[in-house]
């Protein structure tokens, strides 16, 4: 059964900082590839950042030169590093497989960015 547990989050001023990391289990982590997703209030969940087994990453438009997503395949592990966050950036931001497991979205991490 795969687990997904994400961790970081909470409040942060605009133009801040946060980390958020993702520990992985019940699969074979290295040879997935993963993404962070995000819903706001009101809006569908969207993928945000992605990283092939390899280490290639993929970023949407409104997060590309300020979201770094990174890889430790030793740990099960990945991470997404959030930099000059915006307000529009506050959403629950869950990490999955891309394309995702249905079945196996964790309690995401809140992220609110104030103004």
């Amino acid at each position: 059964q795969v687990q997904l547990v994400e961790s970081g989050g909470g409040l942060v001023q605009a133009g801040g900082s946060q980390l958020l990391s993702c520990a992985a289990s019940g699969m074979i982590f290295s040879i997935n590839r993963m993404g962070w997703y995000r819903q706001a209030p009101g809006k569908q969940r969207e993928l945000v950042a992605g990283i092939t087994s390899g280490g290639t990453t993929n970023y949407a438009a409104s997060v590309k030169g300020r979201f770094t997503i990174s890889r430790d395949n030793a740990q099960n592990t990945v991470f997404l590093q959030m930099n000059n966050l915006k307000p529009e950036d506050t959403a629950v931001y869950y990490c999955n497989t891309v394309p995702p497991k249905e079945r196996s979205w964790g309690q995401g991490a809140q992220v609110f960015v104030s103004s």
